[in-house]
C-alpha cells in the first residue's frame, strides 16, 4: 500500500483539487464559518449587523447570508483586496459597462425626431424636444424613464429604442469588418 500523497501539485495533476487531506486543527475562523450553517436565521442577521454595522438587505436568502458572513470573516482574518486593486477593478467595471452600452457617437437626436417602438402589441412613439422627450403627452428628461414606464422594469432607454451599438459591433467596426 502506498503512503498518502500530501503534495498539492500531485493533487492538481490528478485533476481533483478537492482531495486535500483533512486538517484536524481547524482555525478559529474556520470554526466560526463552519458554525454559521447551524445558526438560526435570526442569529445570522445579528451576526450580519455586528460584522457590517448595518442590517442585511431585505430579501437576502439564508444561503447568501451565510456566504456573505463567511466572506467577511475571511477578509477580517486573512485580509481583503487592497485599495489599489479595488480601485482598478471598479475602473475596469465602469469602462466595461460604458463600452457595452455605448450610444453611437455619430447619432444626434434633433428636436422633432420621432422614435417608434413596438412593445407587447402596442406601438409607442416618443417625440424628441430640445429639453427632453415627450411620450403620451408627458414630458420626460430621459429615454430611460420612458423605457422603464413602458416596460415596468429597468431598461436603458437608448438600448430600448435601438440607439446603441453592441460591443461586437464596435469591435468589428474598429477592425474594418
Amino acid at each position: 500500500m502506498k503512503p498518502a500523497i500530501n503534495d498539492a501539485s500531485a493533487r492538481h495533476r490528478n485533476g481533483n483539487r478537492h482531495d486535500q487531506p483533512r486538517r484536524p486543527d481547524l482555525t478559529e475562523v474556520e470554526r466560526q464559518i463552519a458554525g454559521l450553517a447551524n445558526r438560526s436565521t435570526q442569529d445570522l442577521r445579528v451576526a450580519w449587523r455586528q460584522l457590517y454595522r448595518t442590517g442585511p438587505p431585505l430579501g437576502l436568502s439564508r444561503d447568501l447570508l451565510i456566504r456573505a458572513l463567511a466572506h467577511q470573516l475571511q477578509e477580517q482574518s486573512y485580509g481583503g483586496v487592497g485599495r489599489a486593486l479595488r480601485r482598478r477593478l471598479q475602473s475596469l467595471a465602469g469602462a466595461s459597462e460604458k463600452a457595452a452600452m455605448a450610444v453611437d457617437p455619430g447619432l444626434v437626436l434633433k428636436a422633432g425626431t420621432t422614435l417608434v417602438r413596438q412593445w407587447r402589441g402596442h406601438t409607442h412613439t416618443v417625440l424628441v424636444h430640445t429639453d427632453g422627450y415627450e411620450h403620451e403627452g408627458q414630458h420626460y428628461r430621459s429615454l430611460t424613464a420612458i423605457a422603464e414606464r413602458i416596460t415596468e422594469a429597468h431598461w436603458s432607454g437608448p438600448r430600448f429604442f435601438g440607439l446603441t451599438r453592441r460591443v461586437r459591433a464596435l469591435a468589428g467596426a474598429k477592425t474594418g469588418r
